[in-house]
């Protein structure tokens, strides 16, 4: 057992901080750490495992979904159903104050649930509304910010790829982790909704005259896809026909059809969205293995038990160790990518926070919503670089910090009411399976 696990902990987090801001790739941060911890308190014995751990984690069967999400995700976004989705809600949604503000939150929900990215969710749902907003007049700050923010509902409407991450590392039922994970998307994503009202109620320019009800019910066609796609993946799931790797497989198979409905399967597409799904699976894949590495060098030492012993030994409630770990994943959101950001955390907090007695699923919605926040939080914010990107170049990069500060209130806040009533998340998964 280590002796002073505090130091043990500051020293892990301040090396993971200063290799990440070096430049250093995260599995390679990850790699050093558990090579610098194996020498220093095993022996070299240790790293000569690695090459089982890579084996064993790139043959871990609910880890093939992953691939297969981001496949799904890459095959709608080619197919063109996106432009027509946005569209459709923007006829509902447009006579509201806030209008296409309003769609943006609604047309990532709905993305999301195809997607499990974040960061492909803000891409695709930015390329598409920036244009309108612009051309409408709505307040750019705010426009940018309800892109950047409802982007973050990538990771958790499921399917999630972080889910699925954090439920391989866990051992967490992944059917859990994404009924827990419905109802407190819908409610952060009504809650941005609510604040673009506020913000909206008095600018008359948000508000657009809405199509004869005739026309926008036809509209409600273009939403189809989507809904086929998601029940495809999640009705199977749920019904307890598929795994949660054979349901993503349905869906890939759902979204080649929904490409192909529309025209747009072909070699081409195929080709590219093959590629695109590769490198991003390569670079996932690198970084877990990289991670069960670490987690298999902390678990010989002792680390996580040393760590619930000692903050036991401190005498503080569980729920204040829920509110110490929010700010230290809010300090690290500022520094980390949200991945490697949940990969590095999960091996040493998780244990302590089953042994405080919290739910392990209910957790893993935490965490998940912490990697929304870091998506946001300056400097490093994935979601406002994708945002930035869409802009002129030579935009004022802090119009888009201004404009994610209101929704990272909501988040935070949210985070807090979630803390305080964990059955926002569990309700949904003890219908399910209890």
């Amino acid at each position: 057992m280590i002796d002073n696990p505090a130091v043990v902990c500051l020293a892990y987090v301040g090396l993971l901080i200063v290799l990440c801001v070096a430049g250093l790739h995260v599995a390679t941060v990850m790699a050093l750490i558990a090579t610098i911890g194996a020498l220093v308190f095993i022996g070299p014995a240790a790293i000569w495992n690695i090459g089982n751990l890579t084996w064993a984690t790139s043959n871990e069967f609910l880890l093939i979904s992953a691939p297969l999400f981001i496949l799904t995700g890459d095959l709608l976004l080619r197919s063109g159903v996106t432009d027509r989705m946005y569209a459709a809600l923007a006829a509902w949604l447009g006579g509201i104050p806030g209008g296409l503000l309003h769609t943006n939150i609604a047309s990532c929900s709905l993305f999301a649930a195809i997607s499990g990215s974040s960061v492909a969710t803000a891409a695709t749902i930015g390329t598409v509304a920036m244009p309108a907003l612009k051309q409408r007049g709505y307040s750019e700050r705010l426009s940018l910010g309800s892109i950047a923010a409802g982007g973050t509902l990538g990771i958790l409407i499921p399917p999630s790829v972080n889910m699925i991450i954090y439920g391989a590392m866990t051992d967490t039922s992944i059917g859990r982790l994404f009924a827990a994970g419905v109802i407190p998307g819908i409610v952060l994503a009504l809650a941005f909704m609510l604040l673009i009202f506020f913000f909206s109620v008095r600018d008359r320019r948000t508000v657009q005259a809405s199509p004869p009800l005739r026309e926008r019910l036809l509209l409600l066609g273009d939403l189809l896809p989507i809904g086929f796609v998601f029940l495809v993946v999640m009705g199977s799931l749920y019904s307890g026909l598929a795994t949660p790797t054979e349901s993503a497989a349905l869906g890939v198979l759902a979204a080649a059809a929904v490409a192909w409905w529309h025209g747009r399967l072909s070699i081409r597409v195929l080709n590219e969205s093959f590629r695109s799904t590769m490198r991003t699976t390569g670079m996932v894949m690198l970084i877990i293995v990289a991670a069960f590495f670490l987690n298999f060098v902390l678990s010989l030492v002792g680390l996580p038990q040393a760590v619930t012993q000692w903050v036991k030994g401190l005498g503080i409630s569980p729920l204040q160790t829920i509110y110490l770990l929010f700010l230290v994943y809010l300090v690290l959101g500022c520094f980390l990518e949200t991945l490697s950001m949940m990969i590095t955390t999960i091996p040493v907090v998780t244990p302590l926070v089953v042994a405080l007695g919290f739910d392990p699923v209910w957790f893993g919605i935490f965490v998940v919503l912490m990697c929304e926040l870091a998506l946001i939080t300056p400097p490093v914010g994935m979601n406002l670089f994708v945002v930035q990107g869409l802009r002129r170049p030579g935009s004022d990069m802090n119009d888009v910090i201004l404009g994610v500060l209101p929704f990272m209130l909501v988040m935070m806040l949210f985070t807090a009411i979630l803390i305080h009533f964990p059955d926002l998340a569990l309700w949904l998964p003890r219908q399910f399976f209890d």
